[in-house]
């Protein structure tokens, strides 16, 4: 007997029912979203075909030049959300400034990295979309702790849309024959301890001294696998399935980090917290963190608690 699989849009609707006083917004938002996702994942799939790889010739605010597949997912999801008459606000990474919108009666607000990775887009190599979804509040900016959903989009060997709204995790993936995402990895739950790690070691010389001698402590006895994929989404989701531990520190060229705290840190962390994992700034958690600026950035290290745990004790010593 075939099995028969629940789809992305009957499962949100489930939860939904769920909650007594769901007016189905929430619901209608994170569909439209998906249904984003699966336009950019085909863009991803042909970008060497329709001439949509390299460069557009213009610079994110920080600095980083923009790729046409960034400028493409970044105003088709601005444009899809704009019309679904669910956000009163989008804030991108790309973007400077969030884009208000004039619906009295939306109550959500939405932040995304359109397209992580990016540097991977004109080599192949792996790429994704993060969300972040608020109610609103007294202020715009609020601590990642106020989340009500959060997810990513992973543009791999399949298509996988993981997301959560605080309760559990699950995992949806594209079936392009069908075009529709289907529930794979229920109620995901990662390893209390892994034996991998995710860093940009590159960096080694530049690091503290807390997390030069963490890494060298990972490679003693029976040594951690270093896999480093140069996309955020890519390498917490195989945290997430594998255990381990992700890091991106501060550095002496980059302080406070290089990882965005609402696009990127936020979300992810919402998404390990709740399947079991750790989240850590190397002081704190980063959903406490009350945001000052749009575009702030924070270190952090995320993954397995065992792993996570570790890390902090050296940071202690």
């Amino acid at each position: 007997m075939a099995q028969q699989w629940t789809t992305l849009a009957e499962h949100i609707l489930k939860e939904e029912q769920k909650i007594p006083k769901a007016t189905g917004s929430l619901s209608l938002l994170l569909t439209r979203i998906a249904e984003a996702s699966k336009i950019i994942s085909t863009h991803v799939k042909h970008s060497g075909l329709i001439g949509i790889e390299g460069l557009a010739g213009k610079q994110n605010v920080y600095q980083e030049d923009v790729k046409k597949l960034d400028e493409f997912a970044n105003n088709l999801l601005v444009d899809t959300l704009s019309e679904s008459g669910q956000v009163f606000a989008i804030a991108s990474e790309e973007m400077e400034k969030p884009k208000i919108l004039k619906d009295g009666k939306a109550e959500y607000s939405v932040f995304f990295d359109p397209l992580d990775g990016s540097n991977n887009v004109d080599n192949n190599n792996s790429l994704g979309t993060i969300f972040s979804i608020y109610k609103k509040g007294k202020d715009f900016l609020q601590p990642g702790k106020n989340q009500v959903a959060a997810g990513y989009i992973f543009y791999g060997s399949s298509v996988m849309l993981v997301y959560t709204t605080g309760k559990n995790v699950n995992g949806f993936t594209l079936d392009a024959s069908e075009g529709s995402f289907l529930l794979s990895h229920p109620n995901m739950k990662i390893p209390k301890k892994g034996n991998i790690y995710g860093i940009n070691e590159g960096n080694y010389n530049l690091f503290d001294k807390p997390v030069q001698k963490y890494i060298q402590f990972l490679k003693k006895d029976k040594p951690y696998r270093l896999r480093y994929a140069a996309c955020m989404v890519a390498d917490v989701h195989r945290f997430l399935i594998d255990g381990g531990i992700f890091m991106y520190p501060s550095d002496s060229s980059a302080p406070k980090g290089k990882l965005r705290l609402m696009f990127e840190i936020n979300p992810m962390s919402f998404i390990i917290q709740t399947a079991g994992g750790m989240t850590i700034t190397t002081t704190e958690n980063p959903l406490d963190l009350v945001p000052s600026q749009l575009h702030q950035k924070t270190p952090v290290a995320m993954g397995s608690s065992d792993d996570v745990k570790n890390f902090v004790k050296f940071h202690k010593k």
